[in-house]
């Protein structure tokens, strides 16, 4: 399993707290952003388009985009080039990931 994490998030904090176990690889995706391809490869696990796990409302997205309709491509340069563009936590097990912003969504993952 993978916690793409935020440690300044208290939600993604609260995920890495439950679900940190010996197996688990807790990613600091700001301190280690994601290439292009890996960005991809994870909204193909996620099932969504980049523009759904993007944090639309952060000041560097306004920048880019205000006014515009990105196109995916785009969409995945610039959360490789601003990592704090992704939501948070996004958990990966295996070829599925999840967007854990909730106690319902993790107490899934943890059965």
């Amino acid at each position: 399993m993978i916690i793409y994490h935020n440690p300044r998030c208290g939600k993604s904090r609260k995920a890495v707290e439950t679900l940190n176990q010996p197996s688990c690889e807790v990613v600091e995706y700001l301190k280690k952003p994601l290439s292009v391809d890996e960005l991809k490869s994870l909204a193909s696990k996620l099932e969504m388009s980049p523009l759904q796990f993007t944090r639309t409302k952060e000041p560097i997205f306004q920048e880019l985009f205000a006014g515009k309709n990105p196109t995916d491509e785009e969409l995945y340069k610039a959360i490789a080039k601003y990592p704090i563009l992704m939501e948070r936590p996004i958990v990966v097990k295996g070829d599925k990931a999840w967007i854990v912003r909730t106690e319902e969504a993790l107490g899934k993952l943890k059965r």
